[in-house]
């Protein structure tokens, strides 16, 4: 059984309402992506590999690079398809062994354990989300000297499934002021937005912006 920190265990329509999104949004697209997000791999590569946690793994592109680079990984999405694709991309890599797919609400449960890297790449969603008690969550389940990666969208790639001309995309420090943590004890060592050549899943290309916010923790 799966150990869960879960502040809010009862789920209702609006909840409900979010799982179908992600499950319609899974079963319509290709199944496999092995693509690893570039500011996963780029913050990844020089670690040395321990326990990783993949918020919002999606196709498990990030949590099967991850695994190949020698890392433990527990994987998790609101979607049991997603969860179930990545479970079986594993198994036929020969990384089912490395990689744990857990199905998550993060609304409500967080998985268990400790970890050195915790990636949360565009952990964004259309449906209402506690996404500040989430991060500093995942940030608390970090080992001393773990690293916190945030990844959100800067700017609207033509692929993306949210077209609104003028939403609100908060700043690196923003997100880092909003998530209320000792900067003694989750220093930021990195706060900025690159932009970058990206490639949508039908191959289409076009030039974006990412906000990236990296926290390292200290203490115990």
């Amino acid at each position: 059984m799966n150990t869960t920190r879960d502040d809010h265990p009862h789920a209702g329509p609006a909840d409900e309402e979010a799982e179908l999104f992600w499950e319609k949004h899974h079963a319509t697209r290709p199944g496999r992506s092995e693509r690893v997000n570039p500011l996963l791999a780029e913050t990844a590569e020089p670690l040395r590999p321990g326990a990783a946690l993949d918020l919002g793994c999606g196709a498990g592109g990030d949590a099967l690079w991850l695994a190949r680079h020698g890392w433990q990984v527990t994987a998790v999405d609101l979607s049991a398809t997603a969860v179930e694709r990545v479970r079986e991309r594993a198994r036929e890599l020969g990384l089912g062994d490395r990689v744990t797919a857990e199905r998550h609400d993060l609304a409500h449960s967080f998985p268990g354990g400790e970890f050195d890297l915790v990636s949360a790449q565009y952990l964004h969603t259309p449906f209402p989300l506690p996404r500040a008690r989430i991060l500093r969550t995942a940030a608390r389940a970090l080992r001393p000297g773990g690293l916190l990666l945030v990844v959100d969208h800067g700017s609207t790639a033509p692929w993306s499934w949210n077209q609104d001309p003028a939403p609100h995309r908060p700043t690196p420090a923003e997100i880092a002021a909003g998530l209320d943590l000792d900067p003694g004890q989750w220093p930021v060592l990195r706060a900025d937005t690159p932009r970058r050549r990206a490639t949508g899943p039908a191959g289409e290309t076009a030039t974006v912006t990412d906000n990236v916010l990296v926290l390292r923790r200290t203490g115990g």
